[in-house]
């Protein structure tokens, strides 16, 4: 009996641990823009690199 009231409060805090991540997530603005990393794949990116090589 002793077992199964430890495995209740190890997954009650463990609950908890994901209950207190998921508001943290939320408050630091994790889920302000849920749609721009869909249309970001979308559109070509331009090669970062724009150094012309010069032969001298």
């Amino acid at each position: 009996m002793k077992v199964i009231l430890f495995l209740m409060a190890c997954s009650i805090l463990v609950a908890g641990g994901f209950l207190v991540a998921y508001l943290w997530s939320v408050k630091s603005g994790q889920y302000n823009d849920l749609e721009a990393d869909s249309f970001r794949i979308l559109h070509d990116s331009k090669p970062k690199s724009t150094q012309k090589t010069t032969n001298n």
